[in-house]
């Protein structure tokens, strides 16, 4: 089948409204349908001005703006889509409202209309099934806002052909968006991927390890991510990402990885939705996060002035922390152990304070932890333990703070935040590629256009070194014995082998 040249969308809402316009732009025939009644129209106005919005803006031609308004068909029954090449639907998220759309639809169109569907959450192979020829329904999902958001999800179901997966992609390319093929799986690529970001900080939340704001801090101003996961929760509102997280975690028969947090059911219950109800984790006014949830500094403490003993490390932390330390003007002291007064730091991996201490005979009321997964970049975490000084703690804040570096200091908990959270996001995408959902280069794409991400998890996890992040995980899994952190098959063979964790199975 050659690429779709008429297009039909049931559903005129944002998202429907998204794919029309794109297309046209493209130069396909559009046709829109809604069973609201003037919906399809009002849809067509709306992509009309913001279409005259963009040439007013010099991003688009009066022309190609005139044969895109064109182009685009307000429809007001399902037979106007008879000579469709293919048909989107773009409708509530409710798998008896889509099966039956598509039966109608079937009794319209051509024996060769390829029918796509936009969902985010249901199962293609299960919306397919209520069809006489499953084999030509497969899934495409855009994300919102449409134009913006260049990636599309191409999901083949149990009975999709391969030639209705691969119409999709070429169609994709003509309208503009990078496709990625993904099987039919709960979440798909991206809503699947994304699980570890969010999961894991609401983890270390609900252990009091940090406080939502802190975690924010340092997933942004350390891992370079543009939202912190509670202003991600925010944005996205806990009563659409709670529901994501409870069936995502249902659908693969409680998979650990994916366990979802007592704490956002809470707060859904509260009606602490986020930025739509004024009030989240953050409070809001007008849509605007308040300006007094910033953490005050501490100016009244002042820098550790004593030596610093650092405990054995491989060379290259050891180098970094030497070098932040001279910046910060210590005194480091070079012995196989602390003196007695000495302030002394050590750098856990998916391991605790407490444990170091206990491991190396170290005065607990003088150990504290450092992160160094980042290269001691951007901003700096230390962790304490229960028995830490809690003078001295805030001093080696300071003293830390001394580099130019804004300095976050935590509880005891086992691997930090960075650590956690991005061996949690590697973890859960090499489990992706193992089971064959995409391909390695797909699944990085897919997450570094649909959710923003700095890196892609394997792109995460080459940067990191695979063997740096199955030794956090099996730590985290040995301490914690919670098997949301055993280690995909897919990063322990890599890692044992020295390859990449984008090396596909030959």
């Amino acid at each position: 089948m050659n690429t779709p040249s008429i297009l039909g969308i049931v559903g005129a809402g944002a998202m429907g409204r998204g794919i029309a316009q794109i297309a046209a732009l493209a130069g396909v025939q559009v046709k829109l349908y809604d069973m609201q009644a003037g919906a399809a129209d009002n849809a067509c106005d709306a992509i009309a001005l913001q279409l005259r919005k963009l040439q007013e803006k010099g991003k688009l031609a009066e022309s190609v703006v005139a044969a895109a308004i064109n182009g685009i068909v307000p429809l007001d029954s399902l037979d106007g889509f008879a000579n469709c090449h293919i048909v989107i639907e773009a409708i509530v998220e409710k798998l008896d409202i889509k099966r039956e759309l598509l039966r109608c639809l079937e009794v319209i169109v051509g024996p060769d209309c390829i029918f796509a569907s936009n969902t985010s959450s249901l199962s293609v192979t299960a919306i397919a099934a209520a069809t006489t020829h499953p084999e030509r329904v497969a899934g495409f999902h855009f994300f919102n806002p449409v134009p913006l958001m260049k990636v599309v999800e191409v999901i083949s179901g149990v009975l999709t052909a391969e030639h209705v997966a691969q119409s999709l992609v070429d169609f994709a390319i003509r309208i503009g968006h990078k496709p990625v093929r993904a099987k039919d799986t709960p979440g798909f690529i991206v809503n699947h991927a994304g699980r570890g970001y969010l999961t894991e900080a609401l983890r270390i939340v609900q252990e009091t390890a940090a406080d939502f704001s802190q975690v924010d801090e340092v997933m942004r101003e350390a891992a370079g991510f543009r939202l912190g996961p509670f202003e991600l929760l925010d944005l996205t509102a806990l009563d659409v990402s709670h529901p994501v997280m409870e069936s995502i975690y249902q659908q693969y028969y409680q998979e650990p990885r994916y366990r979802p947090s007592v704490i956002t059911a809470q707060r859904l219950s509260a009606g602490l939705l986020g930025r739509k109800s004024g009030r989240g984790f953050y409070r809001y006014e007008n849509g605007t996060m308040l300006k007094d949830q910033a953490r005050p500094a501490d100016s009244q403490v002042h820098p550790w002035s004593g030596t610093v003993w650092v405990a054995s490390a491989d060379a290259q932390t050891t180098a970094q922390l030497s070098a932040l330390l001279t910046r910060c003007g210590a005194v480091i002291e070079t012995g196989e152990k602390p003196s007695a007064m000495a302030l002394c730091l050590v750098t856990p991996l998916g391991e605790d304070v407490s444990t170091c201490v206990a491991r190396e005979g170290l005065d607990a009321q003088r150990t504290i932890g450092i992160d160094t997964l980042t290269d001691c970049c951007g901003r700096l975490t230390l962790m304490s333990n229960p028995a830490t000084d809690k003078a001295l703690a805030q001093q080696a804040q300071a003293l830390l703070a001394q580099s130019g570096q804004a300095v976050t200091l935590m509880q005891d908990s086992y691997g930090f935040i960075v650590q956690r959270v991005l061996a949690t996001i590697v973890n859960i995408g090499c489990d992706i590629v193992q089971q064959g959902i995409c391909t390695p280069e797909d699944l990085d794409c897919a997450v570094e256009l649909g959710l923003a991400y700095p890196r892609g998890p394997l792109a995460w996890g080459d940067h990191i070194g695979a063997r740096r992040v199955l030794i956090i995980l099996k730590n985290l899994y040995q301490s914690t014995g919670d098997p949301r952190y055993r280690a995909s098959p897919w990063l322990i063979r890599r890692a044992q082998l020295g390859l990449s964790l984008r090396h596909s199975r030959n």
